[in-house]
Formats: C-alpha cells, sequence, structure tokens
C-alpha cells in the first residue's frame, strides 16, 4: 500500500535539488514525488517509510527529518 513520506531537507540550490532528485529516484516502488523549495519540504509517495528517504539523502550529504518532527517542534 502506497504511503506519503514527508521529511525536511535543505533546498539551498538547483544544484541540491537535483542531487536529491536523482537520489530519490533510485529508491524502489516510488510512484511519485514532488519538491516544495519554499518550505524545504520532499514529499514521496510510495511503498517507502520515512526511514528509507532520510537514509538515502543523508547518504548524499544532506540532513534530513522527518516533517512531522519539525512541526512538534514548533
Amino acid at each position: 500500500m502506497a504511503s506519503v513520506v514527508e521529511v525536511k531537507v535543505g533546498l539551498h540550490c538547483d544544484d541540491c535539488i537535483k542531487k536529491i532528485l536523482k537520489a530519490i529516484k533510485k529508491i524502489e516502488d516510488i510512484e511519485s514525488y514532488n519538491v516544495d523549495r519554499k518550505v524545504n519540504k520532499v514529499m514521496v509517495t510510495g511503498n517507502v517509510t520515512t526511514e528509507e528517504v532520510i537514509r538515502v539523502l543523508q547518504k548524499i550529504g544532506k540532513n534530513a527529518t522527518a516533517w512531522e518532527d519539525t512541526q512538534n517542534n514548533n
């Protein structure tokens, strides 16, 4: 069953976004993905967990956290 994973990650420039999208595309069983540069949010839909997405982003040197965690700190 598909789930929607939302993570907060620094989207500083076009190169950062390209690098992030390239890494996300390699995740198996994803249906779609979206980047919201205004709020530094990456959304991935598919058979994937938040931990998987965060791990992939950390492998390319990005500091990613679950979106829910960032909302609870406000």
